[in-house]
């Protein structure tokens, strides 16, 4: 699975992308997100619980609880706001 980094989760992560293989017991978004922030410093800082994130999945928005299914690409980014 592609998991794409934008903003401020960018910052934190280190990275603007990479292939990972969630385990199979990481069945959501909310599962996804809990997963990384055990992987390191900078994840637990962009995952950690009350942190304001975004997601969508193959480029469509996607709550915490929805399933990633087969899903090819997951994005996740701060709020944003227009002007």
């Amino acid at each position: 699975m592609k998991i794409v980094y934008f903003a401020s989760v960018r910052e934190r992560v280190g990275l603007n992308e990479e292939e990972l293989a969630p385990p199979p017991e990481v069945v959501t978004v909310g599962d996804l997100m809990g997963w990384l922030a055990r992987r390191g410093e900078g994840y637990a800082a962009a995952f950690a619980p009350g942190a304001k994130i975004r997601a969508a999945l193959d480029q469509t928005h996607a709550a915490l609880d929805a399933p990633l299914g087969g899903a090819h690409e997951i994005a996740f980014f701060p709020p944003m706001t227009g002007g």
